[in-house]
């Protein structure tokens, strides 16, 4: 038992590490180009994205999108 490093290794929240952030950033940067999109062509772009429908501007309906999708991934 004193040979388990990886059993005292002190792991960093899911938040914190490059996979997440590199999912986030991508997933942003393709959600945020639908709403333009979609804000273009004059669709509610709310409807279209779970977790946006509360949202009050478009950066936040964005991040509420992305969060409820890296829910499903992770």
């Amino acid at each position: 038992m004193h040979n388990t490093p990886h059993l005292t290794e002190d792991h960093s929240r899911a938040d914190e590490s490059p996979a997440f952030w590199t999912i986030f950033l991508i997933g942003f940067g393709c959600l945020f180009a639908v709403v333009l999109l979609a804000k273009l062509v004059g669709v509610q772009w709310r409807e279209l994205l779970p977790g946006a429908e509360d949202a009050k501007s478009m950066s936040q309906g964005v991040k509420a999108a992305v969060y409820t999708f890296m829910s499903h991934i992770i």
